[in-house]
């Protein structure tokens, strides 16, 4: 899926937004993706998942500072995310859906925290950069 130019600065324009509360969005959308889809915590077995829990927060802005480094070089996400890659298919055998579950759910955080960002257009936007993001992780999995 190719971005356009246009596509790119929404992308941007929504992290922004999003930088400054990584840890906070973070833990948000692993909380919401824990909770809407329970069968996703079965990789976190020796994770604390309650509400605020240390163990989520510091997880959920790994995540988010992954979709940084994604943005930063939206332009080759692909090498960006190589390593992470690699980790997700190779050493922790993510089931590859769930990253589309994930990025749903950071979607929704978007929404409810900046709704007046969240244009139709800014949405779509964000979810082929979420959905390429996804791609990358999964592309070692074949």
């Amino acid at each position: 899926m190719v971005l356009t130019a246009c596509d790119k600065v929404n992308v941007k324009a929504v992290w922004d937004k999003v930088s400054g509360h990584v840890e906070d969005y973070g833990a948000e959308t692993l909380e919401r993706m824990f909770c809407v889809y329970p069968t996703t915590k079965t990789y976190f077995p020796h994770f604390d998942l309650h509400h605020g829990s240390a163990q989520i927060r510091c997880h959920g802005k790994k995540v988010l500072n992954a979709l940084g480094e994604a943005v930063a070089h939206i332009d080759d996400f692909s090498s960006a995310l190589s390593k992470l890659s690699d980790l997700h298919a190779k050493n922790l055998r993510v089931d590859p859906v769930n990253f589309k579950l994930l990025i749903h759910c950071f979607l929704v955080v978007v929404g409810i925290h900046h709704p007046g960002v969240l244009t139709p257009e800014v949405h779509v936007s964000l979810d082929k950069f979420l959905c390429a993001v996804a791609s990358v992780l999964t592309s070692k999995y074949r």
